[in-house]
């Protein structure tokens, strides 16, 4: 496998904001959702997704950066010394747990110390494990259920709360790697990708977009329907709207954490047939009033 820091595209030296900024920065351009059929984006995503999956956590880069551990993740064979082969014939007094033995049956610091010690390796907690979740941004604002399929091919259940924001990480408790003896797994942290929306746009708990409204919507009013993120809504749009008049709709943006939702503001555009229509094009001709009214007046030269 190649090296990890070669993937991301940083420097050994890399701090961990900047390993994960590299890999944020990849994993939208390459994610499968965004290049379905795209069988090189998806090798390219899963090389990154590993490499960031070793350097993005704090203990294993530490390890790969000693050599104890390779870009895969697996244990390299221990470096061996002089020293090693030197006592080969005749096993140090200390080389493991029974040397200790004279110091186990004492009461004093050293022993007390040595037996937490044994004991926190034999019963060590798993590692948190880091992934990444790509949604929708319909999903962000209200909720769902997504599942997650592993590297090894198992999956995760994951639960979106409504509300969530783009690059919050969401923990699953106790679906990390398995611990040794009684320590426990670790968790699962999984890191969510708000997917961009085509119609919606997001500020704090307020969402907008903007609607195509026909002239005589514009001048004469009428009902319209909307899309909102929990389906669509009719809304009223005023006699005399223009382009950038902006209509609210109440409590139709995101959860708020104190409770309510923001609101929904639609921005109104004002579009004109695509194809020439003479009865229109006949009308403008004949009204004197919209040939004296100039949009302009009053704007900077």
């Amino acid at each position: 496998m190649k090296n990890p820091y070669e993937i991301l595209g940083v420097s050994t030296t890399a701090t961990a904001a900047e390993i994960q900024s590299a890999y944020r920065k990849l994993a939208k351009k390459l994610h499968p959702d965004l290049n379905p059929g795209d069988k090189a984006a998806e090798e390219k995503f899963k090389e990154v997704a590993a490499a960031y999956d070793l350097l993005g956590d704090a203990e294993k880069r530490k390890r790969f950066d000693n050599g104890e551990i390779d870009a895969t993740g697996a244990e390299r064979p221990p470096q061996h010394f002089y020293r090693d082969y030197a006592s080969a014939d005749q096993e140090h007094a200390y080389a493991n747990a029974s040397g200790f033995a004279d110091f186990m049956d004492t009461d004093d610091a050293f022993a007390e110390l040595l037996r937490r010690s044994q004991e926190a390796r034999a019963n060590r907690r798993g590692q948190d494990m880091h992934y990444r979740l790509a949604i929708d941004f319909v999903d962000s604002i209200t909720g769902a259920t997504k599942r997650l399929t592993l590297p090894d091919g198992s999956t995760l259940d994951v639960r979106i709360p409504p509300g969530l924001v783009d690059g919050q990480t969401i923990r699953l408790k106790g679906k990390g790697a398995p611990g040794a003896g009684k320590g426990g797994p670790g968790d699962a942290l999984i890191e969510v990708d708000v997917l961009p929306d085509a119609r919606f746009t997001r500020d704090g708990d307020d969402i907008s977009m903007e609607l195509p409204i026909s002239l005589s919507e514009a001048v004469l009013g009428g009902k319209v329907r909307v899309p909102t993120p929990t389906g669509e809504v009719t809304m009223a749009v005023p006699k005399g709207s223009n382009t950038g008049t902006t209509l609210r709709l109440k409590g139709k943006g995101a959860p708020r954490r104190g409770g309510g939702h923001g609101d929904e503001y639609v921005k109104l555009k004002v579009v004109l047939p695509k194809s020439p229509d003479p009865e229109l094009e006949a009308f403008v001709s004949n009204w004197g009033r919209g040939r004296d009214f100039n949009p302009r007046e009053g704007r900077p030269s």
